[in-house]
């Protein structure tokens, strides 16, 4: 019988033993996810738009004025607001919870462009900006495309 508690008693310490490792080894899998995580960026190189050709389903052209309205119509469709900065160019503000994204859109009867001014709460630094910044600009592009195409 003494034979028999002694190893009980070593299965038990090993399984103590196991049991403290492996708890130990998945903090350490978890802390090693959370730093991952951590270190994944969510910065991205800017992203501006420039010279994008004005165009037309039906090859038309257009004025300033035509061209300016469809910034404006694409802008306010996502939240943007558009402002008029002097001819042919528009500030465009995008502010959604704690973020504020401002660009300038120069345009003319040919191109537009979209270019990064200032931001806030986006973490822009070095060339870099939050990545959902440049979701925003691929969309209000979209947007501008569409409404030149429809004009």
């Amino acid at each position: 019988m003494l034979a028999f508690s002694a190893v009980r008693g070593e299965s038990d310490t090993i399984q103590s033993m196991r049991g403290e490792f492996m708890h130990a080894l998945s903090r350490l899998v978890a802390v090693a996810a959370a730093a991952a995580l951590v270190g994944c960026q969510t910065l991205a190189p800017i992203q501006n738009v420039q010279n994008a050709p004005v165009t037309t389903v039906a090859n038309k052209p257009l004025t300033a004025e035509q061209v300016r309205g469809a910034i404006v119509r694409a802008g306010a469709a996502l939240g943007w607001i558009m402002k008029d900065d002097g001819p042919g160019k528009l500030t465009g503000t995008l502010m959604l919870r704690t973020h504020t994204a401002v660009v300038d859109i120069p345009y003319s009867t040919s191109a537009y462009s979209i270019t990064y001014k200032s931001s806030v709460d986006l973490k822009e630094a070095n060339g870099k900006i939050h990545q959902n910044y440049n979701g925003w600009i691929t969309n209000l592009t979209r947007g501008i495309n569409a409404q030149l195409a429809a004009s």
